[in-house]
């Protein structure tokens, strides 16, 4: 979705104003060339344009998600899971066949928010545009993980049951979680189509964007927000050591495949192994601890 609100919505909205027509699949070139020699000559449009894409791409994210999992929302975790995934999917081709979207297998351009800079600043810029938002959110979700609806969420995924019989609506939790899940993935989609300043579907494939994400959850530990800090690095760490040293590697190791599958053979066999000698993740569940629990533990010591 985040994808979408920067390539077919902003895109859209740029064209009507600057008051150029046609197809998207055409004029996003224009639109892109147009936005960067005003970016140019006045940075300021950056920083405004980059915060309409992101706040679109929550928003976006935030009531498709929760849509979508309204049919499927009283369905126990296993079948929601899938339903999603298929949902996802079913997206996927839609955004990749109807060239009115994101411009189907052609895609479209986005303009370049660092387009004021020199052209090798731009990767120190957009890491630290990434890291930047990325700690926002970690602290926006810290609070809310914390608070008494964060203990909810947990006691939901401990027994569902309990939950129900303490008068709450299960169904409305999972909602309102999906859809602040999808607007942080809307986010993340929009940040990377900035940076490769291009939209189209098979950039988000499932393999990148469901299986490497939840390989880093469970690396650095399911339900712990350090823990997938640590999973995510590590993650990114061995994927950067695997792409460099990949032939080294194979040379090394005599190995009877090609390499570009090496990748992928580790990382499987990685998330086997967590799942059947580690399964809580490089770092343990740690407790909530609330001000009246922290001042009880206090007074005891």
């Amino acid at each position: 979705m985040g994808a979408i609100a920067a390539g077919a919505l902003v895109n859209r909205m740029l064209m009507a104003l600057l008051g150029i027509s046609g197809e998207i699949t055409t004029t996003s070139g224009v639109i892109r060339s147009t936005m960067n020699n005003l970016m140019m000559q006045n940075p300021l449009i950056a920083p405004a344009l980059l915060l309409l894409i992101l706040i679109l791409a929550a928003i976006m994210g935030a009531v498709t998600g929760a849509i979508f999992i309204l049919p499927s929302a009283r369905l126990s975790e296993d079948y929601l899971a899938i339903t999603l995934l298929a949902i996802s999917e079913v997206m996927f081709m839609v955004a990749y066949y109807n060239p009115n979207i994101i411009g189907g297998y052609y895609g479209v351009s986005v303009p370049d928010i660092f387009a004021w800079a020199p052209a090798e600043w731009r990767t120190v810029l957009f890491a630290s545009l990434v890291i930047v938002t990325a700690a926002v959110i970690y602290i926006l979700l810290d609070r809310i993980l914390t608070s008494p609806y964060g203990r909810l969420l947990r006691a939901m995924r401990e027994d569902e049951e309990v939950v129900k019989a303490c008068g709450r609506e299960v169904m409305w939790i999972r909602v309102r979680t999906v859809a602040l899940g999808s607007a942080v993935a809307a986010i993340a989609g929009a940040l990377y189509s900035l940076y490769t300043l291009n939209v189209i579907a098979t950039s988000f494939g499932r393999v990148e964007w469901t299986f490497y994400p939840f390989l880093m959850i469970l690396l650095g530990g399911a339900g712990n927000r350090k823990g997938i800090l640590l999973g995510t690095l590590s993650f990114v760490l061995i994927k950067i050591l695997l792409t460099t040293y990949k032939y080294e590697i194979s040379d090394l190791l005599h190995l009877p495949f090609e390499t570009v599958w090496l990748e992928y053979i580790i990382f499987g066999v990685m998330m086997l192994l967590i799942l059947l000698y580690r399964p809580e993740g490089l770092l343990k569940e740690e407790p909530i601890m609330t001000e009246p629990m922290k001042r009880c533990v206090n007074e005891e010591h």
